[in-house]
């Protein structure tokens, strides 16, 4: 039984849903009992369907996406929709529209963005899964910032029917979960997966592609990497800030596209930092977009080639813990998990331990294409070692 009265009050403080649906029922099925909140760029019947776009508030979802119906065929109560950074394109969750999520470990810090409300839900117990979208990360970095586990999977194995789309070769629907467990339960119910593939090399990436750090994320880098036995290195062609802005401009190009209509329509639906984002794009000249394209694929082959060759890459998730809603965004924040993104790789985010602040890190692994199951098997082996998942104060749970 859901107690909507006692949910709408805890998030009340979080600000993690934006949309409830108290007709919400569990159905029958392997996720039966589950209950299950959606980034609000994602349809979910009934509701509104804004893509945290202060102009689509009133567009509501005259079907389900193809992941929400998976997720309520197989017994799900699909509750309501989570806050999101407007046109996921951003990293605090804090929209001018429908307000800022906070971190459940620490009230008044970002949850990460986009998928903020999503991370910040099911770390908080609002609900046991939830699904995000990740174009550069933004699935994988408020997984860690809320220090849960989150999945991208490889490009096209989820659907995105559904899905209002920033970027189509780089976005991935994703999910959310306090447990390895639940990740995957949720994960075959998504995704067609696999016999698991035995990964028994992990590589390193040199100096970090040239990435600062705090010391939290090194030490516990360090310590998964010990754990795992991964000694070996590889260097990829371009630093990764070059690599993570290349991504960045291909995002702005296609959302200045898909909003132009509606910035033109209803200017006032849309927020002058966004129209500020959408600019970089489309101003971009034609040599440069095509020196863009080509570190991608360059980096795309590159990382192929690594995985082919070892099987995983153990990497930060973000290069710091979680930042007050008053400071500015760390511009270095998706240089990591833009990776995966550019090359259609899969990649799992896991709680690696903790700064001095109280606040969690964590670590990534990307595997190879369509290896979801075996990224999963060796992720449990790490998880099992780190033992770095904890409750926020308070934790709600139905």
């Amino acid at each position: 039984m859901i107690r909507w009265n006692d949910l709408e009050a805890a998030n009340a403080r979080l600000n993690a849903f934006v949309d409830f649906d108290e007709s919400a029922i569990f159905g029958s099925g392997p996720l039966d009992g589950m209950t299950i909140g959606i980034k609000a760029n994602i349809a979910v019947k009934g509701l509104p369907w804004t893509g945290g776009i202060g102009g689509y508030r009133d567009r509501i979802a005259a079907n389900d996406a193809d992941a929400v119906a998976r997720l309520r065929a197989a017994g799900a109560a699909i509750i309501g929709t989570l806050n999101m950074e407007e046109a996921a394109l951003g990293a605090k969750t804090d929209n001018p529209f429908f307000g800022a999520t906070q971190n459940p470990h620490r009230i008044g810090f970002s949850p990460g963005g986009s998928s903020g409300g999503s991370a910040a839900a099911v770390a908080a117990g609002l609900c046991d899964l939830a699904l995000g979208t990740d174009t550069m990360g933004s699935v994988r970095i408020p997984a860690a910032y809320c220090g849960i586990y989150g999945l991208k999977p490889t490009r096209g194995a989820i659907s995105q029917q559904g899905l209002e789309i920033a970027e189509a070769t780089l976005d991935c629907i994703g999910p959310m979960a306090r447990s390895l467990e639940d990740l995957e339960a949720c994960s075959r119910i998504l995704l067609d997966i696999q016999v698991p593939q035995a990964i028994d090399n992990i590589v390193l990436l040199e100096n970090l592609g040239g990435v600062d750090c705090e010391p939290a994320v090194l030490e516990n880098l360090a310590r998964a990497s010990s754990f795992l036995g991964a000694t070996d290195e590889f260097a990829l062609p371009y630093p990764l800030t070059r690599v993570r802005y290349a991504g960045f401009i291909l995002t702005s190009l296609a959302l200045s596209e898909a909003l132009g209509g509606l910035i033109e329509t209803n200017p006032d639906g849309v927020s002058d930092n966004l129209k500020f984002l959408l600019t970089f794009g489309p101003k971009r000249s034609a040599s440069d977009l095509a020196e863009d394209r080509k570190i991608l694929a360059e980096v795309s082959e590159a990382l192929h080639e690594i995985v082919g060759q070892y099987g995983a890459i153990l990497l930060p998730t973000a290069p710091q813990a979680a930042f007050s809603h008053g400071d500015q965004a760390p511009a270095n924040q998706a240089d990591f998990t833009c990776l995966a993104n550019i090359a259609g790789l899969p990649a799992i985010t896991i709680p690696a331990g903790w700064n001095s602040d109280g606040l969690p890190v964590a670590v990534q692994l990307v595997g190879a294409a369509g290896n979801e199951a075996g990224l999963l098997q060796l992720a449990a082996k790490l998880d099992k070692s780190l033992s770095a998942y904890r409750q926020p104060s308070p934790f709600y749970r139905q």
